[in-house]
């Protein structure tokens, strides 16, 4: 919910930037499962939790991109992919831009501080 939540912030964003007031933002149902996903991060999160700063931020920023270039390849092959990222000159194949990697970083730091509450409670 927290990803959804923060693509619905993020593209209202978009919409100030482009000086539109009503600063409507938006997402799409496949975007559930796939922040979803993140979850899954849970037991990389639970082995990294002694690891530096830089290095978990990385590693969370890899796995993001890694579930990003999967989920929209997929999407893409079936003409569903809510995302296009093809006027970037920064993106990969249109379902990645890495130039969000700094925003993946931090959001990986995110995920890790709600899920890392999450697995100390349930393992004490």
């Amino acid at each position: 919910m927290i990803g959804w939540a923060l693509e619905i912030f993020w593209t209202g964003l978009h919409a100030f930037r482009v000086r539109n007031l009503k600063l409507v933002g938006r997402s799409s149902l496949w975007m559930f499962p796939i922040y979803g996903s993140a979850a899954f991060l849970a037991p990389v999160m639970r082995r990294m939790k002694n690891a530096s700063l830089f290095l978990r931020g990385f590693l969370y920023m890899c796995c993001i991109f890694l579930g990003e270039y999967i989920s929209g390849t997929l999407l893409k092959r079936k003409d569903l992919c809510p995302w296009d990222y093809s006027r970037s000159p920064y993106h990969v194949q249109s379902v990645i831009r890495l130039d969000y990697a700094p925003v993946w970083f931090l959001t990986g730091l995110l995920f890790e501080k709600i899920l890392i509450k999450n697995i100390l409670t349930e393992t004490s």
